[in-house]
């Protein structure tokens, strides 16, 4: 502060002879800008002290290191499309498998000419049956992958919120208390050396 006969810094940190600190003391008693000073100083003081000690990394990671390269399993769980296809393949196989391996409950007999059905058909409606079980398994997965997009962008923006509110009003207590020490230092300039208080 500049309307103290010395630095308050000077005297905070005991640098100061024990005149001038008498000298810095009565300033003080009469100064209230001095004295919020004093307590700021005091505050920052104690807020550093109450942080722990912390030791530096020993290795830097950096992004491209194979600790960051996700595994086989999580590529494929994050990976929308690959997993809607590799999992329409498997109930494809699974539908396949189970029509070539179910027993026949029926005594097979020989086929009646009128009972005789089209393999053609057949076909066609095994692959129309597949052609829906993998679009609807398709559609449920892409729902699922929007659904977890929006509620990560929706917790990143409610992060970024509360941390730009935090900073604003930190930015704010901090202008205020600059323009509160720049009135005292006008108001200071301008009296005369007899009238400071």
């Amino acid at each position: 502060m500049t309307c103290a006969p010395f630095d308050l810094r000077d005297y905070f940190f005991g640098e100061l002879n024990a005149r001038d600190r008498d000298q810095v003391e009565r300033h003080v008693e009469a100064c209230n800008a001095c004295r919020d000073e004093l307590a700021a100083l005091s505050a920052t003081r104690s807020a550093i002290l109450c942080m722990r000690e912390e030791e530096p990394p020993r290795r830097i990671a950096f992004v491209s290191d194979k600790v960051f390269e996700p595994r086989w399993w999580q590529k494929l769980l994050a990976s929308g499309p690959q997993l809607g296809f590799a999992s329409a393949a498997m109930l494809a196989a699974a539908i396949v498998f189970h029509g070539m391996s179910a027993p026949s409950a029926v005594p097979v007999e020989a086929p009646a000419p009128v009972a005789q059905v089209d393999k053609k058909v057949i076909e066609a409606e095994i692959a129309k049956r597949v052609q829906v079980a993998v679009e609807t398994a398709v559609a449920d997965n892409d729902a699922r992958q929007a659904e977890r997009l929006l509620q990560v962008v929706n917790a990143r923006l409610a992060q970024s919120d509360r941390r730009y509110e935090m900073d604003l009003k930190t930015i704010e207590h901090y202008l205020d208390q600059m323009d509160k020490r720049s009135m005292n230092v006008r108001r200071v300039a301008y009296e005369p050396p007899g009238a400071i208080q």
